[in-house]
Parts: C-alpha cells; structure tokens; sequence
C-alpha cells in the first residue's frame, strides 16, 4: 500500500487516503483548496509515477507529495535518515578523495605516464595540429601530485613541446603513477 509523504514549509505529515490529505491541506489556512485538487492527489496516488508531486497554491508556494511505504512521520524519517547515508558518493566527492590521496605524503620514486595533447607543426601547410603523446618518466617525488607537478615542469620547460599544447588534470584518467618504492 502507498502512502503519501506532506510538506508544506515545516508542516508535514504521512497520510494513507485522499481524505487525510484533503484534510491536512483543509488544515492550513494560507492554502486555498481548489476544487479538482482531491482528484488530482488521487490520479498521482494511483499512477506508477515516482517522481514527486509539487501542488501549487499561490504564486511562488508549493505542497510537496512523495509516496512512501512508510506509515508513519517518524519511520518515513527513519527510512530517509538511512537513504541519506547510504547514498552513493557523488562527483565531487570522489574528485576530493582522488585528490586527497594524490596529494598524501609517500617519498620515494614513481613512474607516473601522462597523455597530453601536444602541438605539431605540419611542415608542408605550416599548420599546427594536436596529437595525444604519451610522457611516462621515472623520477622523486614527495607525494603522486609532485610527481604530476615535475613531469608538467618538465614538459613546459623543453623546447620540442609547443607552448600551446594542453595538459590533463591530475584527477584525470589521462595521468596515471605508480608508486615504485
């Protein structure tokens, strides 16, 4: 059976029929009920749909409606409580753990590889195209970051790699190292 989760500003509450909704709408003075809104919370109730349902009712104010199997306010928060946690790791956090562990203190030697797009010059037009190149080196290091931040030094700093050329990011799939003691 499908209930439906309420929220209106900090007002809320679970209900399991269309009249406990209409009541809870009723309930709230600042709402002006139309008349088709009981037929519409039952067309939402009875859909496959599980994308919430925002009713609005003045200009810029709306009533939230979510389905939930819960059947009360305190394990409908219960159940969000542990969605939340377990929520898979978003974009920026994995780019913020990528970064965390490059940057982690571990002297020694590397062998980092970078793909990077390099400039050439076409000697018969004189135009000037990209073309991925692959670096790899073997040096020092503090750390996977200063290993990427020596093999860019270097490469920025030859006279065969045009200025123009374009490096990846240390985050990207493009740099990768390997820690060799």
């Amino acid at each position: 059976m499908t209930n439906l989760y309420i929220r209106y500003f900090d007002r809320e509450v679970v209900v399991s029929t269309v009249d406990e909704a209409m009541d809870f709408l009723y309930s709230i003075k600042e709402i002006k009920i139309e008349t088709n809104v009981a037929s519409r919370i039952k067309t939402f109730m009875d859909s496959s749909n599980i994308y919430p349902f925002r009713l609005k009712v003045s200009y810029s104010n709306y009533v939230l409606f979510l389905k939930t199997e819960a059947q009360s306010l305190e394990e409908f928060k219960d159940i969000e409580m542990m969605r939340r946690e377990q929520k898979p790791m978003t974009m920026a956090d994995r780019k913020r753990t990528i970064l965390d562990e490059l940057r982690t203190p571990n002297p020694g030697w590397y062998e980092g590889s970078i793909m990077f797009k390099r400039v050439i010059t076409i000697p018969s037009t004189g135009k000037c195209e990209y073309q991925d190149t692959t670096f790899t080196v073997r040096c020092k290091a503090e750390s996977a970051m200063h290993c990427y931040e020596r093999m860019i030094d270097n490469l920025k700093c030859r006279k065969d790699v045009d200025t123009r050329s374009q490096f990846p990011s240390a985050k990207s799939q493009n740099f990768t190292y390997k820690f060799l003691g």
